[in-house]
């Protein structure tokens, strides 16, 4: 069982920055990648950002690449995506979700992930 937990939401205007957090139980924490995902109203749910289990590897999504940097400290089970340069078009709850395969290829498809957060509502304002 694994328990994950967002923070760092909120509103920002255009141009500004957030940081989200996502920490997790478990204590195999460090043997498995971690993805941000985030869904817009009315919209799918989308692949924000990657990370491995060793933070060596690293992907993003086209719409995020170069504003969004994904990171994690694995001594204390915890997964960063800090937000810079955030657009309206970025407001949406964003997920963290834990794929529990130990030591798998970072993937993008959500259906690969086995644990999810409650997500944390991401808005920017015009």
């Amino acid at each position: 069982q694994v328990q994950l937990v967002e923070s760092g939401g909120g509103l920002v205007q255009a141009g500004g920055s957030l940081r989200l957090s996502c920490a997790a139980s478990g204590r195999t924490f460090s043997s498995y990648a971690m993805g941000w995902f985030r869904q817009a109203p009315g919209k799918e749910r989308e692949f924000a950002a990657v990370i491995s289990w060793s933070g060596k590897r690293t992907y993003y999504a086209d719409s995020v690449k170069g504003r969004f940097t994904i990171s994690r400290d694995n001594a204390k089970n915890t997964v960063y995506l800090q937000m810079n340069s955030l657009k309206p078009e970025d407001t949406a709850v964003y997920y963290c979700a834990a794929d529990l395969t130990p030591y798998a290829i970072p993937k993008v498809q959500a259906g690969s992930y086995d644990y999810w957060g409650q997500g944390t509502q991401v808005t920017v304002s015009s």
